[in-house]
């Protein structure tokens, strides 16, 4: 599927280093998502392009981690980030799920959290095989 958020889209909420020059990888992972976990008939395409905007936001933070303060001397630097937090990792991610009203965001980072792993199992008649 086509990405919903366009590259300057995504720059209006977030501040992207010039480390980051291209944006296509973090919008296609957060169109993955949201078109396979964001399936609530209660979510219209602009909902959808919302909740795709927050997340796309969310992996270039992680990518290009926030700062959470500095100090100039002696010089020291701290990082937004920690770990086992998934989709709350960053304030991107934190609103996604809140743009999200369907709740899909937030059981998926559950699941994440929970360490639960889907998956599927299907048996195959020998005749049809």
């Amino acid at each position: 599927m086509a990405a919903r958020v366009t590259a300057d889209e995504v720059k209006a909420i977030i501040e992207v280093d010039s480390s980051v020059d291209d944006l296509t990888p973090f919008i296609h992972v957060a169109n993955k998502i949201v078109s396979s976990e964001c399936t609530d008939s209660s979510l219209d395409s602009d909902d959808k392009k919302e909740i795709e905007r927050w997340l796309a936001a969310h992996f270039v933070a992680i990518r290009d981690m926030r700062k959470a303060s500095e100090k100039a001397g002696p010089v020291a630097d701290s990082n937004q980030y920690k770990l086992g937090l998934n989709l709350q990792v960053t304030m991107y991610g934190q609103q996604a799920m809140i743009v999200d009203t369907s709740g899909a965001l937030a059981r998926l980072n559950k699941q994440a959290q929970d360490g639960v792993r889907h998956a599927s199992l299907y048996t195959i008649d020998p005749e049809d095989a």
